[in-house]
């Protein structure tokens, strides 16, 4: 949703805290050539943020500070769907030997909450906080199966359905055909379709209102991961992790 009256020392703020995010350690006069701003005005925005802490600086190059992390760590642990999860997260990645993942919706987009790893588990790009778009996860599709027609169509509205890999859904109907077949078969498949080579199995956790709270998932590499596997014990033992979350936030 777009504020009615936006603060642009604010945004200019975030659209500084965004670049130094993507682009890692930066200097004043390549962060105003990048976002179009003047240097003294860049300069104001970054020893602000630096007084208080959320931003650092070393010789000439300024970077993100971990107060970020305090933040975001106080806002996941404040959260009820995490404080219950977890130990159910950590356990099917042992039971599995995998990566398990939590992921919520927030304003469209995936946010990962929980990754734990077994001991077989590859190391992937995703982490606690990473954002990504709903249609090409598995996580994403089972979330999305629960969310009423039209915030799907608002959500593809605001983020489109940029395709990530060829197994990517990349049209408004596709999508819509895949998420009747999650509603059906209870649980959501990632074949590639957001990283190559890499498979991945969701279920949704449900609130008892109806709605959707999240989804866990089980990744592993397609070579350990049969046609089989995604249609027999996986399915159970996410299914399972889900309904534990459900009954222990639920009841």
């Amino acid at each position: 949703m777009d504020a009615k009256h936006p603060v642009r020392t604010t945004e200019k703020t975030l659209a500084l805290v965004d670049e130094l995010k993507h682009r890692g350690p930066c200097g004043v006069t390549e962060l105003a050539n990048n976002l179009d701003m003047g240097k003294s005005a860049v300069h104001n925005h970054l020893t602000t943020l630096q007084k208080h802490g959320y931003v650092l600086k070393s010789g000439d190059d300024y970077r993100v500070g971990l107060k970020f992390l305090e933040i975001g760590g106080h806002s996941r642990k404040s959260m009820e769907l995490y404080q219950v999860a977890e130990p159910e997260v950590k356990t099917l990645a042992a039971e599995t030997g995998e990566l398990a993942n939590l992921l919520v919706e927030e304003q469209g987009m995936g946010v990962y909450l929980i990754r734990s790893k077994g001991d077989k588990a590859v190391d992937l790009d995703t982490y606690a906080g990473l954002r990504t778009n709903l249609h090409t996860t598995a996580l994403g599709k089972a979330i999305l199966a629960h969310l009423p027609e039209s915030r799907v169509d608002e959500i593809i509205e605001q983020h489109g359905l940029e395709r990530k890999t060829p197994k990517s859904i990349g049209t408004r109907d596709e999508l819509f055909e895949v998420l009747e077949e999650v509603r059906e078969r209870g649980y959501a498949i990632d074949d590639g379709e957001r990283l190559e080579g890499l498979r991945c199995l969701a279920a949704p956790i449900k609130s008892s209102s109806g709605g959707v709270m999240g989804a866990i998932s089980v990744s592993a590499p397609a070579s350990r991961v049969s046609d089989d596997d995604l249609h027999g014990k996986l399915p159970e033992r996410v299914l399972s992790a889900a309904n534990v979350i459900e009954l222990n936030i639920n009841y």
